[in-house]
């Protein structure tokens, strides 16, 4: 089969099924996980398909259904442990101030601070805050904003203001999808405008992400690559994917 009939032999059966996982294609058509992907984003920019969180639904769905965070949280835990433990290694020196984005990777890297490393933190995730509230090594900083329900973080224009005040040795981001094209992205407008905050507002960016978000693309790009310095990964992602990322100027850091 060649790739353009395989394309259109995909879109057909996302449209008749409604969402279709990555792994469910790469299967029934009996190629890698990477082709697929590649299927996927030439489908896109068609305008055939919509890439969601490790697969597809129809362009027409009015809407990329975003996951809540106890959602995200059951999915890939072992490996978003395995990133959390490994981002521990970018933190800055003694005395530094670190910038910490809701997420259910980023709730596991903040649990697990060492307790002899004295910080300032600034996080808009309320569970972050919860956690770490209290702590006698911590000096903890919640910024101000609405409270979003799917994701527990504050966002909106005051948040957005906070951040740009800001000047943090290291933001630790999360993010709904990473590709070279699109860079990082989610599917919430102020999601996203917070994110971008955080970048601009760090000398160092990383982002923790399981691989199963490398190859994908959400509508808000909030991040160019050339704006994020590393990638803490898991050994799921593909040969491929990682040198694109690198050849992009990304250090990945596989935990």
């Amino acid at each position: 089969m060649y790739a353009e009939e395989r394309q259109q032999a995909i879109a057909q059966l996302v449209g008749e099924r409604g969402r279709l996982s990555v792994a469910a294609i790469a299967e029934q058509f009996g190629v890698t996980t990477e082709t697929v992907r590649r299927d996927l984003s030439a489908l896109e920019r068609m305008g055939l398909v919509r890439r969601v969180h490790g697969g597809a639904v129809p362009a027409s769905s009015l809407a990329v259904i975003e996951s809540g965070l106890g959602e995200r949280d059951q999915a890939n835990t072992a490996e978003k442990e395995l990133i959390a433990k490994a981002a521990i290694d970018e933190l800055p020196p003694v005395g530094g101030t670190v910038l910490i984005d809701a997420g259910s990777t980023t709730i596991r890297f903040a649990s697990l601070l060492p307790r002899d490393h004295r910080l300032t933190v600034v996080t808009h995730a309320v569970p972050i805050a919860a956690r770490l509230a209290g702590l006698p090594h911590l000096d903890l900083h919640l910024l101000p904003g609405r409270v979003r329900t799917t994701t527990q973080a504050a966002v909106g224009a005051d948040t957005v203001e906070a951040l740009e005040r800001l000047r943090v040795d290291v933001a630790f981001l999360g993010t709904n999808g990473i590709t070279v094209d699109h860079g990082l992205s989610t599917p919430d407008h102020d999601e996203a405008a917070a994110k971008r905050a955080m970048v601009g507002a760090a000398r160092r960016v990383v982002c923790l992400s399981d691989s199963s978000k490398v190859g994908t693309e959400t509508a808000i790009r909030f991040a160019r690559l050339v704006e994020i310095d590393a990638l803490v990964t898991d050994a799921g992602i593909t040969a491929a994917d990682r040198a694109g990322l690198e050849d992009a100027g990304l250090e990945v850091v596989i935990a």
